[in-house]
This record gives structure tokens, C-alpha cells and sequence, in this order.
């Protein structure tokens, strides 16, 4: 393919994201959240950002639609962080993928993500990624299951009541 013809797909690659990313509105709306034509090219352009820093590739995409509508019902989003917080979202996401080796299917991360946000990491994504995730990781590469935790593990008593 000619350069020419390869800027021309990616820009209509480009403009197909952000307009999959505006529609995405009709569903969060309810949740009193919606972003502009500017904040999906801003979120498509993080994408492209993340993916390259990552050495990562993507065909066909969805990863961002995928990431708003898990998230949109989160009680720790609004439409004061609401943008910010799907930049972070989707470059946590990109590195994850490369730190779990692809053990984990995006649909399965991100579900992980939203289920650690809302829940013992409430709302902070410093918290998500430099905890659960890194944890999530740790335990996948290890051959563990995601949500391993060696705190979970329960010990036996011998017949003294001692451990």
C-alpha cells in the first residue's frame, strides 16, 4: 500500500472511532454523562498514544466503547472527571495488557478494572493500577487466577489450636 492510501484508511479509521465513541452517549447519558465530538477525538488520540508507547497494535478496535459503558455507572464518576478519568482508564488499560502477557481477554480486564474501582479501590485509580492491577498481573503471570490473594488462603488449626 502506498503512504497515501495508508493515511487515508487511518484517518477514516480515526473518524469511524470517534463517531462509535459520540453514540456512546445515548446509553451513559442516563447516567448524566456524555462526552463531545472533541472529547472523542481527544480519547481516540490517547488510544493511538497508548497504543504506540506500548508497542501495541489494534484491529477493529471498541476497547474505549467497551471501557465507557462498563464504567458509566460507577458512583465514583461524574461529568467533573469523567473525561479525565477515561484517558487514565484506557492508557491503564493498554499497559495491563502488555504486564498480563494478553492472559486475559479485554473483556475480562476491563470488567477486573471496573469491579476494583467501584469496589476496594473506591474510585481511585492510583489505587487500581498501582495495586489491584499490578497484583492481577503479578498472579497471571504466576499462573494464578486474577483475583488470587495469598491473604485468602486459610490455614489449618492442629489439634492444640495452633497454626
Amino acid at each position: 500500500m502506498s503512504l497515501e492510501i495508508m493515511n487515508v484508511f487511518s484517518s477514516m479509521m480515526q473518524k469511524h472511532a470517534v463517531d462509535e465513541i459520540v453514540k456512546c452517549n445515548d446509553f451513559t447519558s442516563r447516567f448524566g454523562l456524555t462526552l463531545s465530538r472533541q472529547d472523542a477525538i481527544e480519547l481516540v488520540k490517547t488510544r493511538a498514544l497508548s497504543l504506540k508507547s506500548y508497542g501495541r497494535i489494534e484491529f477493529g478496535g471498541g476497547v474505549i466503547e467497551k471501557i465507557i459503558k462498563e464504567f458509566c455507572d460507577s458512583p465514583y464518576i461524574s461529568m467533573h472527571n469523567y473525561v479525565e478519568t477515561l484517558h487514565r482508564l484506557i492508557d491503564i488499560f493498554y499497559f495491563y495488557k502488555n504486564e498480563t502477557l494478553d492472559l486475559i481477554s479485554d473483556d475480562e480486564l476491563i470488567k477486573f478494572m471496573k469491579d476494583s474501582f467501584d469496589g476496594k479501590c473506591q474510585g481511585s485509580l492510583e489505587l487500581l493500577s498501582g495495586r489491584e492491577l499490578y497484583k492481577m498481573a503479578r498472579n497471571l503471570r504466576y499462573g494464578y487466577a486474577p483475583d488470587y490473594s495469598e491473604d485468602n488462603e486459610c490455614e489449618e488449626e492442629d489439634e492444640d489450636g495452633e497454626y
